[in-house]
């Protein structure tokens, strides 16, 4: 019976140990979960939001010219080409982009009643394809970015999954689309609203003044203009809904808004 008792007491100091270690244990893990961040804050995205309530981008534009450029045709002609020579020169931005951005903004005021603005295309000019420069390319005086800029495969590894919608032709995928182009239209939304912008009877992807008013074009049907901060927020966010691109473009559109050509 004694030696029961002495069993009974060793098993007894073994669950006594064992019960120490576990809720030590358990009190460890604890501070690291409280330490950690939760799931939900690792996963969730900000919405992109402009601070203090004010417009992310303001809109401006030139004054319209007659381009004194014989060649030019479109949109260019809308724009004054000693303005476009001043900007182009202080923010940095080619010069024969910047006339497709601006003609394009005041074309779209004029024929859609909607304020875009040249900084806000700029800007998306600029995060999509730093003004048609990407991949060694730049736009040449007819207003064609050679060689042509044609993104990833949008095959849901890192983009969207869109399968391919044209065959190939404007892309040279058949399997999956790719964004094409200065402004990097999918092939789908080229389809529907791609725009001659040089008035050459054709609408060409690669094409700075089609590419940059099928884009005053279609951030326009958003809210009908750009102008107040959910306006140009929603219509950013249709072009590319990413927090980040978004902040990208905002911050380069509010950026050039500094560059009036005065």
């Amino acid at each position: 019976m004694s030696g029961d008792k002495g069993r009974l007491a060793f098993v007894a100091c073994i669950a006594v140990a064992a019960a120490g270690i576990l809720l030590a244990s358990l009190a460890v893990l604890a501070d690291a979960v409280a330490d950690a961040p939760a799931a939900a804050e690792v996963a969730e995205e900000t919405p992109f939001a402009p601070e203090d309530d004010e417009d992310p981008a303001p809109t401006l534009t030139p004054s319209p010219s007659l381009s004194s450029d014989a060649s030019a045709r479109g949109i260019v002609l809308l724009t004054d080409p000693s303005w476009v020579a001043r900007v182009s020169d202080e923010a940095g931005i080619p010069a024969r982009a910047l006339s497709a951005y601006a003609g394009a903004d005041l074309y779209a005021r004029e024929h859609y009643g909607c304020s875009v603005g040249w900084n806000t295309l700029a800007a998306v000019g600029l995060v999509e394809s730093e003004h048609g420069t990407l991949q060694g390319g730049r736009i040449h005086p007819d207003g064609v970015a050679r060689p042509g800029i044609v993104g990833i495969s949008l095959d849901g590894t890192s983009s969207a999954s869109i399968p391919d919608t044209e065959g190939g032709a404007l892309d040279g995928d058949t399997v999956w689309d790719r964004a094409v182009g200065p402004m990097q239209f999918i092939p789908e939304t080229w389809a529907q609203w791609g725009t001659d912008g040089d008035e050459d009877a054709t609408t060409d992807i690669h094409d700075i003044d089609d590419a940059a008013l099928t884009a005053a074009r279609y951030l326009c049907q958003a809210h009908g203009t750009l102008e107040g901060s959910d306006a140009w927020i929603g219509a950013i966010r249709s072009y590319n809904d990413d927090p980040e691109y978004q902040r990208r473009v905002a911050d380069a559109a509010a950026h050039y808004a500094g560059f009036t050509g005065d």
